[in-house]
């Protein structure tokens, strides 16, 4: 065989194999709108991991008859109402087609016109106050809201210790905190209660004080809605202080940052949350085995495998987002926008449809869970709705 008769057969099996390599996929970005600092930063980044879990089980979606890989595009929102309109609009300027996020309503609220005159719409993962999605049509929401979660732990109140007085502590400046203090509040007293309401400012890390005031005051619960690092902050002041009522609270305390705080003291701890770890056990499974693979995952989830409920449903938001854009049909954020109020699909949390009012999610019922201060786990109490 000559060398030129080789030279022609290499070459065209070069071409062939040119011609035969996998044309790569188009690809569409799905922005993380997410605090991984400042004062819900633990919560953001549980919230976050559940959207890289579902990523990985699930890097691609076909829109249009075109398969796409899907990119997540990570800001930071730092906790931070000043600060969080700055990374929505990072995420509008990178073209992404939606918007996952926020763990904390207030930073939720302060980036919502910067979507909303970006033309991105965003679906809210575990922001209860109504106003995230009040008055506009580009926000949505997969989990339930604070009227209904205050109503829920009022009735929990009420129903389970026979609660007739009791001791409301919430963040000044904070949507979230004063916003489900005050539904709290409403359906407590609606049940013939009587609350003693307090508040405390930003940057504040004392709570003897507050402690005190309820023990003087005779009140049977301390209901107190506040980030993670107030939480332990007020439950290590509780235990040291005896404090023998039980502390109540909303889905931001469903956190090992709260286990841990409390393991070993005598402190009983009531939370309302979207999910309870065995509710999916496959994945329960998957996700252990994500966030023990890699030493940053195993960190940003508080350093066990503990399953947070955020967790279930930031893997759940990742999947509607997927769906709005299979139905859309293309990646245009305007047209992904029209499509999530058809959305509709069975997640681990539950199923997910919103309302046509808003773009809420359809939502009747709260999982309760108790700290066990001797194993360091949350046991399933009851699935709570409000009683008629």
């Amino acid at each position: 065989m000559s060398k030129k008769l080789v030279s022609v057969l290499l070459a065209a099996s070069m071409a062939l194999t040119i011609g035969a390599a996998p044309v790569l996929a188009d690809t569409v970005k799905i922005g993380v709108y997410e605090p991984a600092s400042g004062d819900n930063g633990a919560g953001g980044k549980q919230e976050t991991l559940g959207m890289m879990y579902a990523n990985q089980s699930c890097p691609t979606v076909e829109i249009g008859g075109t398969t796409y890989d899907v990119e997540l595009d990570i800001v930071d929102n730092e906790s931070s109402n000043d600060k969080g309109p700055s990374a929505a609009s990072k995420l509008v300027g990178d073209g992404v087609s939606v918007v996952l996020g926020s763990y904390g309503s207030g930073v939720s609220i302060a980036a919502s016109d910067i979507f909303k005159d970006g033309g991105v719409p965003a679906i809210g993962v575990t922001c209860t106050n109504p106003q995230v999605t009040q008055g506009n049509t580009h926000y949505f929401r997969i989990c339930f809201l604070d009227p209904f979660q205050g109503s829920v732990l009022a009735n929990f109140a009420n129903e389970t210790f026979g609660a007739k007085k009791a001791y409301v502590l919430a963040k000044l400046g904070d949507d979230y905190s004063q916003g489900l203090a005050f539904y709290f509040t409403k359906a407590f007293e609606a049940l013939g209660g009587e609350v003693v309401k307090a508040d405390f400012p930003e940057g504040n890390s004392d709570f003897t004080s507050y402690i005190t005031d309820a023990k003087n005051n005779g009140c049977d619960v301390f209901f107190t809605p506040t980030s993670t690092e107030a939480a332990a902050n007020t439950i290590e002041q509780a235990a040291a202080q005896g404090l023998e009522i039980p502390l109540l609270a909303g889905d931001t305390w469903d956190s090992n940052v709260i286990l841990n705080a409390a393991k070993g003291k005598n402190v009983q701890i009531y939370v309302t949350t979207f999910y309870q770890e065995g509710g999916d056990e496959a994945f329960d499974t998957g996700v252990k085995e994500f966030i023990n693979s890699d030493s940053t995952n195993l960190a940003n989830n508080g350093g066990d495998d503990t399953v947070a409920a955020v967790t279930a449903m930031g893997y759940d938001a990742y999947f509607t987002a997927l769906e709005a854009l299979k139905a859309a049909g293309t990646t245009d954020p305007a047209a992904v926008n029209e499509a999530l109020w058809s959305v509709e699909l069975d997640g681990v949390s539950g199923h997910i449809a919103f309302d046509q009012e808003n773009g809420d999610a359809i939502r009747d019922s709260a999982f309760v869970k108790v700290a066990n201060t001797e194993t360091g786990a949350w046991d399933f109490v009851s699935v709570q709705t409000v009683a008629e």
